[in-house]
């Protein structure tokens, strides 16, 4: 994922020319919070690179239709240190042994004010699926990913 700032030096254009581009939806992007993210393959969309072709879809879908889940998931009473945690092990699943036809995007954010994390999951219904079943059992399998230390607030 590519921030603004980073898709117009790549492209030697102004950053107001590249917030006309998503604006305009010659780019596709995505909005977490008050900055647009851009996926790679949004970008090689815009300046004219091949793509490899989406993967079929079953299930009664036809026509090579694509299919994109967002999920946000809310964690509450979660402080900086099991967010650290818990962040580095769903972008670590993300990033490794992902099959190449299935992108998954994933985005942590961790409010220190409300000790609240918010995880932002973007890729297909497999994918997506598969990070909320790790998700869910980290955080109901009890094995201490979360505690806190002894004496913490």
């Amino acid at each position: 994922m590519y921030s603004v700032e980073q898709v117009a030096g790549h492209l030697g254009l102004h950053v107001r020319t590249v917030r006309g581009y998503i604006r305009d939806g010659r780019l596709k992007a995505v909005r977490i919070g008050k900055q647009y993210r851009i996926a790679r393959a949004d970008l090689e969309a815009l300046t004219g690179r091949p793509q490899p072709a989406p993967a079929p879809l079953t299930g009664g879908l036809t026509g090579g239709a694509r299919v994109e889940v967002s999920s946000i998931v809310q964690i509450d009473d979660v402080d900086r240190v099991a967010a650290d945690r818990l962040g580095t092990l769903i972008l670590a699943w993300a990033n490794t042994s992902r099959d190449p036809a299935r992108p998954v995007r994933v985005q942590t954010v961790h409010d220190e004010e409300r000790n609240r994390m918010k995880i932002v999951i973007l890729g297909d219904t497999a994918t997506t699926a598969d990070a909320l079943r790790l998700l869910e059992a980290v955080l109901d399998g009890g094995d201490g990913l979360l505690a806190r230390e002894p004496g913490g607030a």
